[in-house]
């Protein structure tokens, strides 16, 4: 039998890694084998086994059809019949687990840096432990054998400190362990290298085909059907006289079936339903792999291990061990064969090799242990390394279940729960927009350049410290506003947020900016000698306060002392209308909106659910004359302001409506049209009234109101605003008017000392001043009241909305979690997730952290529960004494029911007569 190296050494004798073939050959002398090891996965049953023929008839309607029958597939059928919608099918081409599911490794871990990410994989979890086995007599091949994090350096272990102090909020038992402790409960490990680990008893492995049959067998007793070798040839969508294209039927060679809702869950081969019915699907195929071991002596019990400083992961598989990993240059699989079913690919050892390596420094026994069979099969990754799960905004009715990215096992029943409810309630009950088809812009998914680069960054990351400012490398430069390279010179470092480049902050050193992705040296691509972008990058990998915190305190205080320049053109920039505008804008947002020409309204967007699905600034505009700026329309008209991150979410919510609604409105995206500035601070009304003829007091340009105006000679809409808590304006600038506009305001401001600031000052700015950041304070899991948010609700008038009735609902009963503040006094950085201890007793965490400059201290946000299941009233928040753990240390918070930064809201108003409070220190 050849051991593990004897093997990588005959299969590699062209391995490019010459430093791995030097360090083969300095291995003890052994016999060279020509023997090919085996493929196969370990398992001992798969439901390829049993007999299954083409069905000769199938339903002829059914409410939800579910194309593709792995994990995936079966969790969303399982959990549709839970809901209520046993008039289900599931269409599977092969037989169940075909694809990608019945060779995967099985690892179900559920410590993450984001509580979604923890609670989809904590239900995987229940599912496997507390529910399936009772509910069908079936065991789904859960093994309870527990999961062990590796650390290799202090910033690593940093990382699973963060990790088991969120773990504490949703009760995952973890533990951080020494190199001492971790020998004991793992005699094997070699520990010389190690700063610790983090151990998580309740974490395991699962059988795919146990898994999937017990899903199934629930599934069908209720009532859904399951019907294999089907598969679908075609995807029937009709547009209405609205324009709307909904899905009408799948088509089968046994026949058609009528419905009004499917569900894509078919893995690499997601792409060619989607191409059916005209429908993007961002993601890409890769050959993904592991080796099974034979049998280790003393093995059997240990708990699977991640060392992700090495990038493999080892995972028990009885008396052995299957080993895998992350490697920098994965083989992309170039033409997906639509009938590999049960195949597998022959394993490239050359790409392989690094694991075994890895594997050997961690596990010595290894070096001489055998290797049972090998394991290459195709998975789906896509490029942000979360799946794609949701409605798609061009087809109604279309929904996406794919791109897992080899976590469909671990994250299967979670997401499978949250799809269900996004099918039969409208939206998911989770905040999922990380998750969201809607997260990317629709002019990037379908761009396969972005989808590739961006799918191997991810990919060769996956088992980085998730930092929380790192920016990707891949694909960079593809959507640049005008100001992109006068800022560039200025130093900027830029963020990059759906394909657009944003200002992050300022270097004061020059230039630095992305360079063309080299793929890290891999492919035949020469790794770049110098990267000043990426070198800046890293300033920011720490969790202590980053090396250029200086720069960010300088963008911040002058900001809040004197002026600053805020490039926002990567915002959403959108105009709403037609006859039914008014009764549009009436509907969608949940502030008043029927007010004058020229008034400019702060506003949230709601879901049926009451969730909070946008913040947003909406504008009531007067007729133009026909420029980007100034549009002409007939009736009334509204520009709406959208942030750029999600602005692709806002603008496929809002069409959504529309169209569920029939208002007869056009909806229009200006946002490539128009560039956005925003000048803020004490000295920004001096400044602009500098450039312009129109009154900038308080009286002639109110807070809160909106005019075009010319800045230099040039037509702008200006909106009297703030969202960093100064007075200030935001300048929306035609595309060709927009550096002409930015010098007149850079060399007159010099007079003023305006400062360029980029999105790392407005994190800390906003917060400071209690703002809130959607999909970070506020969700679609939060409703406006638990949120602070009350005021953005027209509930004092007549007037509909959507969501007003739970809101109403909620008011009048009790809310069960509520927003508040903490501020710590110690000289520590916060960056969320930290837990928040109330009397000794986890209530929440921080969604969301900075550290506020004006004020001298660190701050978050988070939303406080009873432990005991009651109401959270503002009584119960102001009674509890206060704790924030951070990384496993708990430090004494003061908690505050609003920002104790300029409370009673002064500066928006150009009242400056009290200094800083971090002058007063």
């Amino acid at each position: 039998m050849t051991t593990l190296l004897q093997s990588q050494k005959v299969l590699s004798q062209c391995l490019k890694n010459r430093k791995l073939i030097e360090w083969l050959l300095s291995t003890s002398t052994r016999n060279c084998s020509s023997g090919h090891t085996p493929s196969g996965v370990p398992y001992e049953t798969t439901l390829k086994n049993k007999d299954v023929v083409t069905p000769l008839s199938i339903p002829e309607s059914a409410d939800v059809v579910v194309i593709g029958g792995g994990i995936i597939g079966c969790s969303t059928l399982y959990h549709l019949t839970k809901l209520g919608c046993t008039n289900a099918v599931l269409l599977e081409k092969d037989k169940l687990t075909a694809g990608t599911t019945w060779h995967t490794a099985g690892l179900v871990w559920r410590l993450r840096p984001n509580d979604t990410d923890i609670q989809i994989l904590n239900h995987t979890r229940h599912l496997l432990n507390d529910v399936l086995e009772k509910e069908t007599g079936v065991h789904p091949g859960w093994i309870n054998n527990g999961g062990l994090f590796i650390a290799n350096s202090k910033e690593r272990l940093d990382e699973y400190k963060r990790l088991m102090t969120i773990g504490k909020v949703f009760n995952i038992e973890s533990y951080v362990l020494s190199p001492e402790e971790t020998k004991k409960l793992y005699p094997l490990m070699n520990v010389s290298d190690l700063y610790g680990t983090l151990y998580s008893p309740g974490d395991g492995t699962v059988d795919p085909a146990g898994f999937c049959d017990s899903l199934t067998r629930a599934a069908t007793k209720a009532g859904a059907k399951v019907i294999e070798k089907c598969s679908v040839i075609d995807v029937q969508v009709e547009e209405n006289e609205f324009g709307t294209k909904k899905v009408k039927a799948v088509h089968t060679p046994s026949g058609i079936i009528s419905t009004s809702c499917l569900v894509n869950c078919t893995g690499v081969w997601g792409p060619y339903i989607g191409k059916m019915a005209g429908v993007k699907v961002p993601l890409i195929a890769m050959k993904h792999s592991y080796v099974v071991t034979n049998r280790i002596e003393g093995i059997q019990n240990m708990p699977n291990a991640r060392d992700h400083d090495l990038s493999v992961y080892l995972r028990l598989q009885g008396d052995a061990l299957s080993i895998g990993g992350y490697e920098p240059n994965p083989i992309f699989w170039e033409n997906v064969d639509k009938n590999f079913a049960f195949s597998l690919f022959e394993l490239d050892w050359d790409v392989f090799g690094t694991h075994i390596e890895n594997a050997v420094h961690r596990m010595p026994v290894l070096e001489n242990t055998g290797i049972k069979s090998t394991v290459c099969g195709p998975e789906s990754f896509t490029p942000d390394h979360k799946p794609l799960l949701g409605e798609d905004p061009v087809v109604r009715g279309f929904f996406h279940g794919c791109g897992f990215n080899s976590l469909g096992m671990n994250a299967g029943g979670g997401c499978g729960q949250e799809l269900a409810r996004w099918i039969v309630h409208g939206r998911p009950e989770l905040d999922m927009y990380g998750y969201d088809i809607r997260r990317f812009s629709s002019k990037l998914t379908d761009n396969q350049k972005w989808i590739k680069e961006r799918s191997h960054e991810s990919y060769a990351k996956n088992y980085s410290i998730v930092y929380p400012h790192d920016e990707p490398l891949a694909c960079r430069n593809i959507r640049k506003d005008p100001f992109y390279d006068e800022l560039a010179k200025k130093g900027c470092i830029f963020q990059e947020r759906l394909g657009w480049e944003r200002p992050g902050w300022f270097a004061e050193d020059g230039q630095a900016t992305p360079l063309q992705y080299d793929y890290y040296g891999y492919y035949g691509y020469d790794k770049h000698a110098e990267h000043k972008y990426e070198e800046k990058l890293k300033l920011d990998y720490s969790f202590s306060f980053p090396l250029h915190h200086e720069i960010l305190q300088k963008e911040c205080l002058s900001c809040r002392e004197q002026v600053a320049i805020f490039n926002m053109s990567y915002f959403g920039k959108f105009f709403l209308m037609g006859p039914d505008s008014q009764k549009a804008v009436d509907w969608i947002f949940t502030n008043e909106m029927d007010k004058p020409e020229g008034s400019t309204t702060y506003t949230c967007m709601l879901n049926s659910r009451g969730g909070i699905e946008a913040d947003l600034t909406v504008s009531c505009i007067h007729q133009g004359e026909g420029s980007a700026c100034d549009p002409a329309f007939q009736g009334r008209g509204f520009y709406i302001a959208a942030a750029g991150a999600a602005s692709q979410h806002n603008f496929s919510h809002i069409q959504s409506v529309i169209q569920d609604q029939k208002f007869n409105v056009s909806l229009v995206d200006h946002s490539e049209d128009m560039g956005m500035l925003s000048i803020q601070g004490p000295k920004s009304r001096e400044l602009l009234q500098s450039l312009t003829d129109v009154d900038l007091s308080d009286e002639g340009f109110p807070f809160s109101t909106n005019k075009i105006i010319n800045i230099a000679g040039h037509k702008v809409m200006a909106l009297r605003l703030s969202f960093v808590g100064e007075l200030g304006w935001e300048l929306h600038i035609p595309k060709d008017s927009c550096l002409s506009v930015y010098k007149a305001l850079w060399d007159k401001g010099q007079n003023y000392g305006l400062v360029n600031a980029g999105y790392r000052a407005i994190d800390s700015l906003s917060i400071e001043k209690g703002y809130r950041h959607w999909h970070a304070e506020i969700r679609m899991d939060d409703t406006p009241l638990e949120g602070g948010l009350a005021f953005t609700c027209k509930l004092k008038t007549d007037t509909p909305f959507l969501g007003r009735k739970v809101i109403e609902k909620q008011k009048k009963e009790s809310l069960n979690k509520r927003i508040a503040c903490f501020t710590i006094e110690e000289h520590i950085p916060l960056w969320g997730l930290e837990t928040i201890w109330r009397d000794d007793k986890p209530v929440g965490f921080l969604r969301r952290a900075d550290y506020a400059f004006a004020l001298g201290k660190s701050l978050g946000y988070g939303y406080v529960s009873n432990p005991e299941g009651g109401p959270v009233t503002l009584d119960f928040i102001q009674k509890g004494k206060y704790e924030l753990e951070c990384m496993g240390v708990r430090y004494k918070s003061n908690v505050h029911l609003k920002s104790p930064f300029d409370p009673n809201n002064k500066r928006v108003k150009g009242i400056y007569d009290e200094p800083l409070p971090v002058s007063k220190k």
